[in-house]
């Protein structure tokens, strides 16, 4: 009996597939990558939920009845009413243009020289007005002679008149009446011919006058004593008073008298009740935050502002520094008075805080306080933004420290350390 024969296709070697020893290698190896993978997440993300992220805070302090916001490099400190930002400026301050158009010929100043009222400035060309005034002078002159010519003619009838008059009462024989009348006549005459001479001579003193007043008027003086900020043109441009287009200048230096410095502020219209004329303030300029400079309110502007709800307010200077400079950003602390009565030791607290320490969450007004190095949740009443600054109505007593940077989108719980401590 014949036994089967083998099935020897069956033997094949499939050389596509790797060998067990590197399948069970490579399985390994990928599990291995997806458990490390899974560790590294876990590890950041419970890195990322207990690190504690560097955030900036303020210090809420009250003190008296009023309160205000501190940070890590000190605060406002005293009693503050309100805060407003604004700029320096000065009282008198004018864009001096000439009175008539121009060449300019000649600039006397340059950024910041210090001229006194009267000192000439600039000078236009001024060749033909200089003619002029010569002109009416020598016409001033003529008119002069020829006055001097009419009166002498005129005196000479007045004597033949007087003659013939003497002669017809001495004699009326000699001198008829007719002759008489004629000479008074002449006399009459002569002095209407002074008077008409004399009103020219006034009429070219007038002239003289006008055209002295043209070349005066080449002449672009100080119209008070200070300091010159800006060159408005240069020599060879072409200046009018007023500004026509085209290469025309209109102003030629800008100055201002640096002693009328002040610092104009919008307050917000919700706190202009506590902005009182002459009350004292702190000026705090943005060039020099560390120097606070004495001020006192000169002036509340008697009008609002509709569209941004603000009532602007002067304050002067009270400390003069050669620091202070027009248009430098400042901010001014209203300081309230004390009263030391018994209505001040029942008032509520008045807190300040920073603008960007109030946060809104579905139209409420919110802060972030920091405590134990975690953040809280915390609602409050605050009112309309005044100089970058609100003040807390409700919801804080003082001593919270408030977030005011460093999370954009905080919550209940986050750890965070202030960058203070």
């Amino acid at each position: 009996m014949t036994a089967p024969s083998a099935d020897l296709s069956k033997l094949r070697i499939n050389r596509d597939d790797p060998p067990p020893a590197v399948k069970r290698a490579l399985g390994r190896a990928i599990w291995l990558a997806a458990g490390a993978v899974l560790i590294i997440a876990a590890v950041l993300v419970i890195g990322r939920r207990g690190a504690a992220i560097p955030v900036q805070v303020v210090t809420v302090s009250a003190s008296g009845n009023n309160g205000a916001a501190t940070g890590g490099n000190g605060g406002t400190g005293g009693s503050v009413a309100v805060v407003a930002n604004g700029y320096v400026v000065a009282r008198t301050k004018a864009a001096v243009s000439a009175k008539i158009p121009g060449r300019l010929a000649m600039l006397n100043v340059s950024e910041g020289s210090r001229v006194q009222r009267g000192d000439v400035l600039a000078r236009l060309d001024n060749a033909d007005y200089a003619a002029a005034v010569g002109q009416a002078d020598a016409q001033v002159s003529s008119a002069k002679a020829t006055l001097i010519e009419t009166q002498s003619d005129r005196d000479q009838l007045q004597r033949e008149f007087v003659r013939v008059r003497d002669i017809r009462a001495q004699n009326p024989n000699l001198v008829s009446p007719q002759d008489v009348e004629n000479a008074e006549s002449r006399v009459q005459q002569g002095d209407a011919r002074v008077a008409a001479q004399a009103a020219r001579v006034d009429a070219a003193a007038a002239g003289l006058r006008v055209a002295q007043a043209n070349l005066e008027n080449t002449y672009v003086r100080a119209p008070f004593s200070g300091t010159v900020l800006r060159k408005e043109a240069e020599v060879g441009e072409v200046v009018a008073p007023s500004v026509g287009g085209g290469l025309t200048r209109g102003a030629v230096v800008t100055m201002a008298d640096l002693a009328t410095l002040e610092v104009e502020v919008d307050v917000n219209e919700a706190y202009i009740a506590r902005v009182q004329n002459g009350q004292a303030a702190r000026i705090t300029l943005d060039a020099y935050p560390d120097t606070a400079f004495r001020g006192s309110v000169r002036q509340v502007v008697p009008t609002a502002d509709r569209q941004r709800a603000t009532v602007q307010v002067k304050v002067s200077i009270l400390d003069h520094d050669s620091r202070i400079l027009p248009e430098m950003g400042s901010k001014v602390e209203f300081l309230a008075a004390s009263r030391p009565t018994a209505e001040s030791v029942t008032e509520r607290p008045r807190i300040i805080v920073p603008a960007e320490a109030v946060r809104s969450d579905n139209g409420r007004d919110v802060v972030w306080i920091v405590r134990d190095g975690r953040l809280q949740r915390r609602d409050v009443d605050a009112g309309p933004v005044s100089g970058n600054f609100r003040e807390i109505r409700a919801g804080l007593s003082g001593g919270e420290q408030l977030l005011v940077g460093g999370v954009e989108n905080p919550r209940d719980g986050q750890r965070v350390k202030p960058n203070n401590q």
